[in-house]
């Protein structure tokens, strides 16, 4: 890789992280949960998303971003769990990035939600680089593509704060060794929060949305501390 190469790399990220720092500073003050979701194609993550909206909208203020490389089928899959999607067709570019989500949420009062998710595209390489502002990434590994993959892909992980195992449905059938996954997932990143899943079944779902709940009100809890230090 030439100097140059190098040079212009550095300098997109860099130009990404300033954005990426002011888009946070935005969901923070306009007290919105922000998480991201990443996973290889064929994951499940559309399927644990629209799992997730469904049951959320029920009593919580829900939006997604979905970007894809060329179609909106997920978007109109998700749609069906709640009006408030938007695609982002990203072409050839296998990741989002700052600059993305910015032009996305335009028109959107990021006030008037708790949540909002981003299903990146699938890829477990290029979006490890990319901050988007959120406040928490999770990284999907499905039952069916094998324990490996943490230590195939160890930056996602790294760069990741929860880990989501899916398809548990299908543990069986694809020989599936859990506690193999689970120690390559704490090899590469100590401590990880994992959850194991089934958007077809629902099971573990609970967990996830309980999880999430507790995070909101936490949320809420230090920018309501935040804001009231302010005043002092």
């Amino acid at each position: 890789m030439s100097t140059r190469i190098v040079e212009v790399r550095a300098k997109v990220l860099k130009q990404n992280d300033l954005l990426a720092h002011a888009l946070r500073e935005r969901f923070e003050a306009s007290g919105v949960s922000v998480i991201s979701l990443v996973s290889s194609p064929g994951s499940g993550k559309t399927a644990f998303l629209e799992k997730l909206l469904g049951t959320l909208a029920a009593n919580f203020r829900v939006a997604a971003l979905v970007g894809d490389l060329a179609t909106e089928n997920d978007a109109a899959r998700l749609k069906r769990a709640t009006p408030n999607v938007r695609q982002i067709t990203t072409g050839t570019i296998c990741h989002l990035d700052a600059q993305m989500i910015e032009r996305a949420l335009e028109g959107w009062q990021l006030d008037a939600l708790d949540f909002l998710f981003i299903e990146n595209v699938g890829n477990l390489v290029c979006p490890s680089s990319y901050d988007l502002g959120e406040e928490l990434r999770f990284v999907l590994l499905s039952a069916t593509e094998g324990e490996d993959k943490p230590l195939k892909y160890p930056t996602i992980f790294n760069s990741s704060d929860v880990a989501i195992i899916t398809k548990m449905d299908m543990a069986g059938p694809a020989e599936f060794d859990l506690a193999a996954a689970r120690r390559n997932i704490e090899s590469v990143r100590p401590g990880m929060q994992i959850f194991e899943v089934s958007a077809k079944t629902g099971s573990g779902m609970q967990d996830v949305f309980q999880f999430l709940r507790d995070k909101l009100a936490h949320s809420h809890k230090t920018r309501l501390a935040l804001q009231y230090e302010t005043t002092q």
